[in-house]
């Protein structure tokens, strides 16, 4: 590494390359005649057709530039969730969101918290403000809420949650969030991800809108990368005070919602019927592995998502490295996650029929070898 009293070229400012690069889901696999990418949590059905025509439409206007605004798409979702479009900003991907909060609210020397098995952008933007990340322990792959109160401390100015959590797949119930709010000083702001809410089936789950509507220290951010298959526009969202909408809004650029992307999402909020078969489809499948990948001896752990955490034997014949190899030579692409806190297991995607069962027969086969 080049010293920072070099002065023969310019040098990043400290700390930045201390910063671990975000390494996505890989996409192809070499020799493989078909492949089936289960590594990023996309949608196996693909977007609305309703998505495709309007992106057609929209593609002979590209000289114009966007609203900066994006007040028809913050419309529609205010109209799809019963919100007020005011309370809404529109991102480049709700990773966009993450990263401008952490700009805002964080101050060099600053600590914010996350989950050691967390996503692993909100330790990427923490340090990017020049802010100390503050990695908490969770209990059974879940997040601990006494652990994340009692890591608060007098430089905590956010606390940033996954729920339902990526890699792991596990939630909290929305009484754990309450309780977790109410433990929190007034000046932390607590932001909820939410990408994988559409896909929670559970009664005791709630996304984060009553919580934000009620409280002047919390955010939720969504995405259209999952449930309405969109990963490749990159559209999130976040519903927040309006104090902390002024202050986004000011961070943010000025046409960070590309004209595109502003239409697609338009039009997948209105295909309600996409929605419901992508959620039926993940309901099913989501079910069928975790029942059919224990019977190979193999832990899967319990999912709310549109995926799952598959956990391999410890002995090096069968490790997870050994698996993703042989999957990969198959065409079924999984995702490693040691960088998450688990080297020895693979997160795979909800997929197709075929790229389920197919999975599933390629992993006994590996067992058996």
């Amino acid at each position: 590494m080049t010293k920072a009293t070099d002065l023969s070229r310019p040098q990043p400012r400290a700390g930045v390359m201390d910063i671990e690069a975000y390494v996505p889901g890989k996409s192809g696999a070499h020799g493989a005649v078909k492949v089936h990418k289960l590594s990023s949590n996309e949608n196996p059905l693909g977007s609305s057709p309703k998505v495709i025509e309007a992106v057609r439409e929209v593609a002979g206007k590209l000289e114009f530039y966007p609203d900066g605004a994006a007040t028809r798409l913050r419309e529609a979702i205010g109209e799809a969730h019963g919100l007020n479009p005011a309370n809404i900003v529109c991102s480049n991907g709700s990773d966009e969101i993450l990263g401008l909060l952490a700009q805002t609210y964080l101050s060099p020397g600053d600590e914010a918290i996350f989950t050691e098995h967390g996503f692993l952008v909100y330790k990427i933007y923490i340090q990017a403000a020049g802010a100390v990340p503050v990695s908490v322990k969770e209990t059974e792959e879940r997040a601990d809420v006494d652990a994340i109160l009692a890591a608060v401390s007098p430089r905590t100015k956010i606390v940033f949650l996954a729920n339902p959590n990526n890699p792991t797949g596990t939630y909290l119930p929305f009484e754990e969030i309450r309780r977790l709010h109410a433990g929190l000083p007034r000046h932390v702001l607590l932001v909820i991800d939410a990408a994988y809410a559409e896909y929670v089936r559970r009664n005791d789950y709630e996304a984060g809108v009553e919580l934000v509507g009620n409280s002047q220290n919390v955010v939720m951010t969504r995405t259209f990368s999952k449930i309405h298959g969109l990963g490749g526009m990159r559209i999130g969202w976040m519903y927040g005070p309006a104090h902390i909408v002024d202050a986004i809004n000011r961070m943010r650029g000025p046409f960070n919602v590309n004209a595109a992307a502003i239409e697609a999402g338009v039009a997948a909020l209105k295909d309600r019927a996409h929605v419901d078969r992508t959620v039926a489809h993940n309901d099913h499948w989501l079910r069928w592995l975790s029942e059919e990948l224990p019977k190979l001896g193999l832990r899967v752990t319990p999912s709310v998502g549109n995926f799952i955490l598959i956990h391999f034997p410890t002995d090096e014949k069968h490790s997870a490295e050994k698996a993703d190899a042989f999957l990969s030579s198959r065409g079924y692409i999984l995702r490693r996650v040691a960088a998450y806190g688990f080297p020895n297991a693979l997160r795979m995607t909800v997929g197709t029929e075929e790229a389920n069962r197919g999975v599933a027969a390629a992993l006994a086969e590996f067992l058996k070898s």
